[in-house]
Formats: structure tokens, sequence, C-alpha cells
């Protein structure tokens, strides 16, 4: 498989969390993310380390603002089996913006996210771009 191919399979199943986390489907979350102890979740002012603590915040966490929207996204290639998706997001029309970063890697089962990262800057958001 070429890494466009990798790129445009993970781009969509990028948009699928994101409407996943509109919709605060947990489960569909929780599915996206490596079944594995080594996952990990670095978010906003949580750290979430393998599958079954990343469920429990999940289950626990009130989910994000409807109003979330995707600002800017990056979804590249890194190795064979391996892409990173970056994406800057605004929450209405809060100020600052978030960041978001996740690396997906292809397992028997699809791809999965094995390592993801949240963060929220009181900047002006970038520019905006094609998601």
């Amino acid at each position: 498989m070429d890494v466009s191919t990798e790129e445009a399979e993970v781009g969509a199943l990028s948009d699928t969390y994101e409407a996943a986390l509109l919709a605060n489907d947990r489960d569909v979350l929780g599915r996206m993310f490596l079944g594995d102890d080594r996952v990990l979740r670095f978010g906003i002012a949580d750290v979430e380390r393998g599958h079954e603590e990343l469920r429990a915040w999940r289950a626990r966490s009130p989910g994000v603002p409807a109003t979330r929207r995707v600002t800017t996204r990056v979804v590249m290639g890194l190795a064979p089996g391996v892409v990173a998706v970056d994406l800057t997001f605004v929450n209405g029309d809060e100020p600052g913006f978030g960041r978001q970063s996740q690396t997906w890697v292809r397992t028997a089962d699809g791809w999965r996210i094995a390592r993801a990262h949240v963060s929220m800057q009181d900047a002006p958001p970038p520019a905006a771009s094609p998601a």
C-alpha cells in the first residue's frame, strides 16, 4: 500500500473520529484506539496510559463542546503502516484554539490510534485551511 493511500484512509478515519467526538460516542472512540497497555493519551488536564485507563476516562468525560470545529489538519505518512494526524480546532467563539496530534498504526484489525495529545493555546487560532 502506498503512502498516499494510507494517508487517505487515516484522513477518513480522522473525520469519523471527529464525528464520534461531537456525538460523544464513547464506543466508537474506544474502538479507534489501540487495545494495548502501551497506548498513551495526553489530554488537556489528564493522562491515560493503557486502553483500560483510556476507556475509564472516556466514560466519565463530559465530551467536547458541540461547537468544536477543525480549522487545520495535516495527515502525513511516517513509515509503512504509521500515519500522523495533526490538527487545530476552535470551540465556537471561545478564545484560543486547541491542538491535537495522533499517531495511527495499521494493525490486523485496521488502523488504530497508538498515541494522542491534546492541548489548548490562548493565542488567536491559526488561519483556517482545508481540513
